[in-house]
């Protein structure tokens, strides 16, 4: 068994089978790693509290720890599983005591620090009678579906679209994604479907909108607009370094767009063909944009971008002005090329 394919992952939380003994789960994001731990936890012990044990941070110092305690037997019968939430390379001597130990029960490992050539890693990955699995933080696509995944266990559905908006704004922090969605089911209601104005109405923070807003009229031109829109924004708390990376991202999506013009597809295909799809909301603002700029200045306005990141950390000017001036002159440009 040992490293586990991704397309394998979900069946075996749902069953990991009693010839697996330890189970090591690794990678840059806590909350999978959790959630993970948490889906094992209720495949083996059924929610029995009696079937659980939690071995603290400092368990390794007893290397037979782990495996008398999948040894034992429940009182409520059953098999145990064992809990390690932050393992580290001390763990690896009880972890292969584990495996060799006689008793029934399950080792889940938690350790979110473990390497490539971690001790753990580099023990168990060979080993048949162990699972590693890889939580990394999901992006675009991937982190869509997840998010769709989990709608479903709350028991509502949700619109494609829905699900590409939330996967832009909600980032990969899994612990946050699940609150969120959390939230939004309860919104909706058992049974219901989410569509992109629920996902809107209960999940966006002001910044967030605000930032997109301001960045939508500074791309198509409107100057008034984007100025108020972006003083909201950073008066809710979006910072520099985030205006000036998400302009980044507004304007080397339009670029894509912009290249698939000038090959001679309509304005209105082009942006269908970006991936995640253009919000609803902003597709006019984006058509506009789109008859404003040619594929070289928006490659110059990426390049502009990049260097005022720079400078909101290299100079001694303030962060806030550099980047407002950056969105800005992108909003006056375009303002021009209206003309």
């Amino acid at each position: 068994m040992a490293k586990l394919d991704a397309r394998r992952v979900e069946a075996f939380l749902a069953d990991p089978g009693r010839d697996c003994r330890v189970v090591l789960l690794h990678g840059d994001d806590p909350g999978l790693i959790r959630e993970r731990a948490e889906k094992l936890a209720r495949a083996v012990a059924g929610g029995d509290p009696m079937r659980l044990v939690e071995v603290p941070r400092d368990g390794w110092r007893d290397p037979g720890a782990l495996a008398a305690e999948a040894a034992s037997v429940p009182l409520t019968g059953g098999r145990p599983l064992v809990r390690v939430r932050d393992a580290g390379d001390g763990f690896a001597a009880a972890a292969k005591a584990a495996l060799a130990g006689p008793g029934p029960g399950l080792v889940v490992l938690e350790a979110p620090e473990a390497q490539a050539r971690s001790k753990l890693r580099t023990l168990l990955e060979p080993v048949p009678g162990a699972a590693v699995i890889a939580c990394y933080r999901e992006r675009g696509a991937d982190l869509a579906r997840s998010a769709g995944a989990i709608l479903g266990e709350l028991g509502v559905s949700a619109e494609p679209a829905a699900l590409d908006w939330l996967a832009q704004r909600l980032g990969e922090d899994r612990m946050l994604l699940r609150r969120e969605l959390e939230k939004l089911a309860l919104y909706v209601g058992e049974g219901g479907r989410v569509g992109v104005e629920d996902a809107v109405a209960c999940v966006a923070e002001g910044s967030a909108l605000g930032l997109e807003e301001a960045l939508v009229a500074a791309l198509s031109g409107d100057v008034a607009t984007a100025d108020r829109a972006l003083e909201t924004a950073m008066a809710e708390g979006a910072n520099a370094v985030q205006v000036v990376r998400t302009a980044l991202r507004h304007v080397q999506r339009l670029h894509l767009a912009s290249l698939a013009v000038a090959g001679g597809a309509p304005p209105g295909a082009a942006l269908d063909g970006l991936r995640p799809p253009v919000f609803f909301r902003h597709k006019p603002a984006f058509e506009r944009a789109l008859r404003q700029w040619r594929p070289e200045t928006l490659e110059a306005a990426g390049d502009a971008l990049l260097d005022a990141e720079r400078r909101t950390k290299t100079t001694g000017l303030p962060s806030a002005l550099v980047a407002r001036e950056a969105v800005l002159l992108l909003a006056r440009r375009a303002a021009a090329a209206r003309r």
